[in-house]
């Protein structure tokens, strides 16, 4: 169950760093409707690609984007081929839990550092706090 839960939390700190990933390439490319359809485009290529191992047209400014803005799309596939897969062993609760979990701690990360062009908002006392609290609160709905 470890296991479960490790994974869980890796793709709950993928969420946030997916949002700030595609909106740094929505405006560098100009189009939030665009980015969103690079991510797709790259969840299902990652999604195909791992249909075939188990059993284009660019956009005019696509070609000058950092390459790394493209990663929102292999994070996207990670989480929803591992919550697809994770949830029916460990429970769907559990799974949000670390996915939850997973979205403060890198959340707060890319806040603090303004990571991938994020605004900086550095992790005071009280905002840790406030994230301490949050995550207990997470907790308190998994306990019967």
């Amino acid at each position: 169950m470890t296991h479960y839960a490790a994974i869980m939390l890796l793709a709950g700190i993928g969420i946030p760093v997916l949002a700030a990933l595609n909106a740094a390439l929505g405006v560098r490319i100009g189009s939030p409707a665009a980015a969103a359809t690079v991510l797709f485009v790259v969840a299902f290529l990652v999604s195909a690609a791992t249909l075939v191992l188990a059993g284009s047209s660019a956009f005019s400014k696509l070609a000058d984007a950092p390459k790394h803005l493209l990663l929102a799309g292999a994070l996207i596939a990670f989480y929803v081929l591992s919550i697809t897969y994770i949830a029916p062993h460990f429970g769907v609760g559990n799974a949000v839990f670390f996915v939850l979990l997973g979205q403060l701690i890198s959340a707060a990360t890319i806040d603090h550092f303004g990571l991938f062009g994020a605004n900086v908002s550095p992790l005071s006392l009280t905002r840790a706090g406030g994230i301490a609290l949050m995550a207990t609160g997470v907790w308190l709905t998994q306990q019967a």
